[in-house]
């Protein structure tokens, strides 16, 4: 069935009201829905390559400045004609859990408090919460909230195909 010619397209939504959008026919949230996940992968795809393309261009210059700063990681600044490359290598630092752990045993060992040091958090997967024995869930239960996420609606066609 055709949609009639004043059908919002992808590029109406933000100046439509949710309401009025969700009052929409199904078939036509269908088409939304699908032309919208087309353009955001077809807009990733740009994005990567884009990106690619200007660490081709960027990466080995923001290295050269890096070094001559006297630093690995971190922001960059320098000229291309008439603009200003901004080139920001983020740090991200892993610790071993194992050894931070021996470590905090061992302040504590020597009579400090490990939390001047370091932050402490316990966590428990859901999954091996959900295998405990009854007797230590409850034992668990009051140290526990379950938040939901934000709902996702998938419109698929009767027939299963996508």
């Amino acid at each position: 069935m055709p949609f009639p010619e004043n059908a919002p397209t992808p590029d109406d939504l933000p100046e439509l009201d949710p309401k009025e959008i969700a009052d929409l026919p199904v078939e036509m949230l269908a088409v939304l829905q699908h032309e919208i996940d087309a353009r955001l992968r077809r807009d990733k795809a740009a994005k990567a390559r884009l990106d690619g393309a200007l660490s081709v261009r960027y990466a080995e210059r923001a290295v050269e400045e890096r070094r001559a700063a006297g630093k690995d990681t971190g922001t960059v600044r320098f000229h291309d004609g008439d603009f200003t490359v901004v080139a920001d290598l983020p740090k991200r630092v892993e610790w071993d859990q194992d050894r931070l752990a021996d470590m905090v045993e061992r302040i504590r060992a020597a009579g400090d408090d490990p939390a001047q040091y370091v932050d402490i958090a316990f966590k428990v997967p859901e999954r091996k919460y959900a295998a405990w024995p009854d007797a230590i869930r409850q034992g668990f239960e009051p140290a526990r909230t379950v938040k939901t996420g934000t709902l996702k609606v998938d419109l698929v066609p009767l027939e299963g195909d996508r």
